[in-house]
């Protein structure tokens, strides 16, 4: 089959197009003709090697996150799925690979695809809609009422926890572009503000919950904008070493993970609140309640570009350059 794979751990290193086997199948696996997938910051982050210290690939690997697609063959213990279901899903870490033509995916990482959504617009959802959930429902248990601030609102995650934050009862503050204020209004946001010209830190205060996607300075200013035991839920990191032990990494590796947040935790302390990292997995039974809430209206998926498979590197290249409204699509099969 055709895939896209890294060869090497470098900075802005081209994809190669490469004849690679079909994926085995195993018991509890389901088998997708991959018919479209997206592109995320995360690819680009595990292609330059910024997590290999803690979620190392075997060289040459396939890249890619999100898949939709057609179920066409099934493990022995395998229930839930059949051929010919349409499903959607994010495999877990160390199987991915879905710039490809084919991936065989653990059944309990997949979910029947949402019926209202083309095979495109189903592949943008998996990693930034889990990412959201597990960050909103699962880390930060948002109640009605609430204020979060989430940044980056016309990104690939800003784009769906608006909207679920704001069907969860928040209310909802995030920063964007001038370009962009029209397109998070549309989606939920309460409070909007212009990172050209506004400061966000002298806008907000008092929120109980934060929704970290930005550098290290940009996470420190946030922490200044919640209230007394609040929390900040990271998904850029620093890891911390409630992460480590959650991985259950070694004693070096847990050393590395209690440095690197070192600063953050002590500031954090210090004003009396919280701070999470969340690096998110895979789970099939988030992405069904998902499906719903899409298949319901309350979610809409937000699509910048649909790319043909052959240009699955300047998808990447794109995504890389921040300027993308929502997702970045590939489409595999026509």
């Amino acid at each position: 089959m055709k895939a896209f794979v890294v060869d090497k751990y470098k900075k802005k290193e081209a994809l190669r197009l490469a004849e690679m086997p079909k994926p085995e199948l195993r018991d509890e696996d389901v088998l997708v003709e991959i018919h479209a997938t997206a592109v995320n910051l995360l690819d680009s982050k595990i292609r330059d090697g910024d997590f290999k210290l803690f979620l190392p690939y075997r060289r040459p690997f396939i890249l890619g996150h999100d898949v939709a697609g057609k179920v066409i063959r099934v493990g022995s213990k395998v229930t839930k799925f059949k051929p010919g279901d349409e499903v959607y899903a994010r495999p877990r870490d160390h199987r991915v690979g879905t710039f490809a033509e084919f991936i065989a995916v653990n059944s309990s990482d997949v979910a029947l695809k949402p019926k209202n959504l083309s095979m495109e617009e189903a592949a943008s959802i998996p990693l930034v809609g889990l990412t959201a959930w597990q960050a909103l429902v699962e880390v930060g248990r948002l109640k009605p009422g609430q204020k979060v601030f989430i940044q980056a609102g016309s990104g690939g995650v800003g784009t769906f926890a608006i909207q679920l934050a704001k069907h969860l009862g928040a209310t909802v503050a995030t920063t964007t572009s001038t370009k962009n204020v029209e397109l998070v209004k549309s989606l939920g946001a309460d409070v909007i503000i212009d990172y050209k010209t506004q400061d966000f830190e002298k806008v907000l205060s008092g929120y109980d919950l934060v929704i970290n996607s930005q550098d290290i300075r940009t996470l420190e200013k946030s922490l200044r904008v919640l209230k007394p035991g609040g929390l900040l839920v990271s998904i850029s990191g620093p890891p911390d070493p409630e992460f480590a032990k959650a991985l259950g990494l070694n004693l070096f590796l847990k050393l590395v993970m209690r440095l690197l947040s070192r600063g953050v935790r002590k500031k954090v302390k210090s004003l009396g609140i919280r701070y999470s990292f969340l690096f998110m997995k895979a789970e099939g039974q988030q992405l069904s309640e998902i499906a719903s809430l899409i298949e319901s209206g309350v979610i809409h998926p937000v699509v910048d570009k649909v790319l043909p498979f052959e240009k699955t590197g300047d998808a990447l290249a794109y995504v890389e350059t921040g300027r993308a409204k929502g997702k970045v699509v590939i489409t595999v099969k026509r």
